[in-house]
């Protein structure tokens, strides 16, 4: 039993990038993919399909790099643990690397990156950061 998918979710996409890998699969769920989802729009990752089975289903992310195996995520941090859940007000929302990378943030609005919080100003639960 895996206590923190989230957190899963990003030592897989962590491991790949670092082992130069072009292709990853991650036990699928709702949340992992909407994060995954962010990861695309924002540039991170170059694209994923969702492989359905008759069981869990898996989710199998193309790995993004520059010319010559250049990496693009340089880092992934989980913020918000099962044992602490870390939650911020609208003035509270982080910056990741002066703004050069992405917070997701788990809001009443599902899940948003940092910069559409402050925009809209609401708050939430923060689950990780990418840079």
């Amino acid at each position: 039993m895996m206590t923190d998918p989230i957190a899963d979710l990003l030592t897989r996409v962590r491991n790949a990038n670092m082992a130069g890998l072009e292709k990853v699969d991650v036990p699928s769920s709702k949340l992992k993919v909407e994060i995954i989802k962010i990861l695309k729009d924002k540039g991170f990752i170059r694209s994923f399909k969702v492989l359905r089975d008759r069981k869990q289903g898996m989710i199998r992310i193309s790995m993004k790099y520059l010319d010559g195996q250049e990496k693009v995520i340089t880092g992934l941090k989980r913020i918000s643990k099962p044992g602490r859940r870390i939650y911020v007000d609208k003035t509270e929302i982080p910056r990741t690397m002066g703004g050069y990378g992405i917070t997701i943030l788990s809001t009443s609005r599902g899940l948003l990156t940092d910069d559409i919080c402050r925009k809209e100003g609401i708050g939430g639960e923060v689950l990780c950061s990418v840079w």
